[in-house]
C-alpha cells in the first residue's frame, strides 16, 4: 500500500483514538473546554469524541473522504481553543507536563495540513 494511500487510513485511526478516548477518559478533556462555551464541559468533550468519531468513519471511506478531510481540518481548528486553554492552565506545572502541553499547540498546523492534503488527493482520486 503506498503512502498516499495510508495516510487518510492513518488519519482516521489517530481520529477515531481520539474520538475514543473522550469516552474512555473524559476527565482529562472535560478540563479543557474553554469556560466561555455554554453548557457542560462533559457534554463538549461528548461531542467532540463524537465528532472525531464520525470524521474519522468519513475519512475512511473513499467516497466520504473529501469532505470529512475538509471537515478534520476544520476540526482541528476549532479544537484550538482548548490547546491553549490546556496551555495556559498547565503553565505552573513541573516541565515535562508543561513541555506537553505548549508542544500540542504547533501540532494543530500539520495536522490541519495533513487533513487538507487527505482531502486534496480524494479529490484527483474521484
Amino acid at each position: 500500500m503506498s503512502r498516499s494511500a495510508r495516510s487518510p487510513l492513518l488519519l482516521a485511526g489517530l481520529l477515531a483514538a481520539a474520538g475514543t478516548a473522550h469516552f474512555a477518559a473524559p476527565r482529562q478533556f472535560d478540563h479543557i473546554v474553554p469556560r466561555s462555551l455554554p453548557g457542560s464541559p462533559r457534554a463538549w468533550t461528548y461531542a467532540s469524541g463524537a465528532a472525531e468519531l464520525a470524521l474519522a468513519a468519513g475519512v475512511a471511506l473513499p467516497r466520504t473522504r473529501e469532505a470529512a478531510a475538509l471537515a478534520a481540518a476544520a476540526f482541528f481548528v476549532g479544537v484550538f481553543p482548548a490547546n491553549v486553554k490546556m496551555a495556559v492552565d498547565w503553565r505552573h506545572r513541573p516541565a515535562p507536563q508543561r513541555a506537553a502541553a505548549f508542544g500540542r499547540l504547533p501540532l494543530q498546523v500539520p495536522l490541519v495540513l495533513w487533513a487538507r492534503g487527505v482531502a486534496k488527493n480524494a479529490e484527483g482520486a474521484a
